[in-house]
């Protein structure tokens, strides 16, 4: 089993750069994700509706679609428990003052980390950076 984060989940439903490798990656793996990730993904459905990449109807297809994936235990959604805030705030207050840590990163890789993974699968920069400050390999397929 292997962590995707967001960014990863949504190019399993859209064209974006790189979704080729993304999802020939997903096909030989199982997948698991944060469950706030889950919501991070409707709400990237929504933005690209909202920015003309996808039509109305396309819009409804995509969270078909995802809806239908998520009934179906296409991803395992690890619960944001308690002890992912506690390992975020264990490692933040150790992180470097040249670190750049978004909370939706962090929740992303406390997550992994509070459940045994040692790699995280992003193109997220900024999330990769961060990895091994939660013991985590930043792997990203697409650079």
């Amino acid at each position: 089993m292997i962590y995707f984060d967001t960014s990863y989940i949504v190019r399993l439903y859209l064209q974006d750069a790189g979704w080729e490798r993304v999802r020939a990656l997903a096909a030989a793996e199982h997948l698991a994700c944060c469950l706030h990730g889950r919501a991070e993904t409707i709400a990237a459905f929504h933005r690209k509706w909202r920015e003309g990449a996808v039509t109305r109807a396309g819009f409804r297809t995509l969270m078909d679609q995802f809806d239908a994936d998520c009934e179906a235990n296409g991803i395992r959604w690890l619960p944001f428990a308690a002890t992912v805030v506690s390992r975020l705030t264990k490692v933040v207050r150790n992180l470097p003052l040249n670190a750049t840590l978004r909370a939706a990163d962090g929740v992303h890789l406390a997550c992994a980390a509070e459940n045994g993974f040692e790699a995280i699968y992003s193109n997220d920069r900024q999330l990769l950076a961060s990895a091994t400050h939660f013991g985590l390999n930043g792997i990203d397929v697409l650079s």
